[in-house]
């Protein structure tokens, strides 16, 4: 562009903050407005340009970015009566970057043309990648809006993203965060699925550290687990970098969807319910590293495991690294059937996930045919036993009852696969597919 256009910004919170300040640091001019002051304060050492009204934020900005945290504060920064619609002018486009229900951004479409702004260029561009990318300015961007929104809008979310990490999703308003959504699926699965883990070496008397190290090297290895993991071993969860109340809304969404939809989304439905009980013991505003205490009060980093022999600790290691595979094999079966049924494009997602915050060493083997099954191909590419997978997960929630651990996610997917007659010589992913998709 010929000069670079004044940008107006509301949400300085960690990933937001990040955003505003790395487009000062490209040279643009932003004001940001925020209800806490000391946002506003650091801000300005930043940079930027503070504001304490929305509408001044968005006055003569051409482009306005908006990234709170939930729908309802959404609704009331864009359309109260000092929101960013009194300021922004004729022919703008307004970027929700903010992770919402797809229902929620058609609304927010529809009611732009209700009260007469149908003018706005409206952009659906949920992120992902947390605030160290989001101050680098390469984020995972999903974007969903009308050809026009995005031609107009579309160096802005470039300035924003990493290379080849903005996906333009089809479907207009609303795609955006749909593709969010069933990412969102994945990473709320391998959150738990890291400190149910853990949970379940240090009742097998496996040092925190051992553990990590096994699984970061194994099959059983996934995005989630090596970032969270580094906190968990630290006890590092006050307040941490991701709180659990930031994943429970990310399940609600998945979950209310799947109703609206009558998916089934199984293993999110079990999650929710564990980060729900995490409330009752005041951990929602902690990290969800911190989760591995509803399994230990024990720090995990500091478990002795001296007096196991070689062999029983290679074999404790073993549960849990299948307890970790089976566990993220139907996380990606969840994920990728659920985008499905929802129309996105299941190539577009795979290339997301399998290098974001979702990824998992069985997403990125298996999505290829699990995709290529739900294309109505033959499915050919790396075989699934189900068999070997349910027999190794069998093991490892047998003894997880031996030593009276809860597996949350564990029995549950233990039930999927069973369900799909994976303890039948002969079922592999279509016959996992079919528990979701149907026969």
């Amino acid at each position: 562009m010929a000069s670079k256009p004044e940008i107006g910004f509301c949400g300085l919170g960690a990933m937001g903050f990040g955003m505003a300040t790395h487009l000062v640091t490209q040279g643009y001019t932003v004001t940001g407005f925020d209800v806490w002051a000391p946002s506003l304060d650091k801000f300005k050492a930043a940079g930027g340009i503070p504001s304490t009204s929305l509408s001044e934020s968005a006055k003569d900005k051409q482009f306005y970015i908006c990234m709170v945290a939930t729908a309802q504060q959404a609704t009331s920064a864009i359309f109260s009566d000092d929101g960013i619609l009194k300021g922004l002018p004729k022919g703008a486009t307004l970027v929700l970057c903010s992770t919402v229900p797809s229902a929620y951004a058609k609304t927010v479409e529809r009611d732009l043309k209700f009260v007469g702004r149908e003018d706005v260029f409206f952009i659906d561009a949920p992120v992902s990648g947390g605030a160290i990318r989001a101050a680098d300015g390469t984020l995972s961007i999903m974007a969903g809006a009308s050809p026009a929104a995005i031609e107009k809008g579309k160096w802005l979310l470039e300035e924003l993203s990493a290379p080849e990490k903005l996906f333009i999703v089809e479907g207009g308003i609303g795609a955006g965060s749909n593709m969010k959504m069933v990412h969102q699926v994945l990473a709320a699965i391998q959150i738990l699925s890291l400190s149910e883990a853990f949970g379940f070496a240090a009742a097998l008397g496996l040092n925190g550290k051992d553990a990590r190290e096994a699984v970061i090297a194994s099959e059983g290895w996934s995005w989630m687990f090596e970032n969270r993991s580094v906190r968990t071993l630290a006890e590092d969860y006050f307040p941490g970098a991701s709180a659990v109340t930031i994943i429970l809304k990310d399940t609600g969404i998945i979950t209310q969807t799947s109703r609206q939809h009558l998916f089934p989304t199984h293993l999110v439905n079990t999650a929710e319910q564990v980060y729900l009980q995490a409330l009752t013991r005041d951990y929602g505003s902690n990290d969800d590293a911190g989760l591995v205490r509803l399994w230990t009060s024990t720090p995990v980093s500091s478990i002795d495991a001296s007096s196991l022999s070689a062999s029983d600790k290679e074999s404790k290691l073993a549960l849990v690294i299948s307890l970790l595979k089976a566990i993220h094999l139907v996380a990606a079966v969840e994920s990728i059937s659920f985008a499905k049924h929802v129309g996105l494009p299941l190539q577009q997602l795979y290339i997301l996930a399998k290098d974001a915050a979702g990824g998992s060493k069985m997403f990125e083997k298996y999505a290829p045919e699990l995709i290529a099954l739900l294309e109505g191909g033959s499915g050919e590419g790396e075989p699934v036993k189900l068999a070997s997978f349910t027999e190794e997960l069998s093991k490892a929630v047998d003894k997880a009852q031996e030593v009276k651990c809860p597996l949350y996610l564990g029995g549950t997917t233990l039930s999927l696969l069973l369900a799909a007659k994976g303890a039948e010589d002969g079922a592999g992913l279509k016959e996992l597919l079919s528990v979701y998709v149907g026969r």
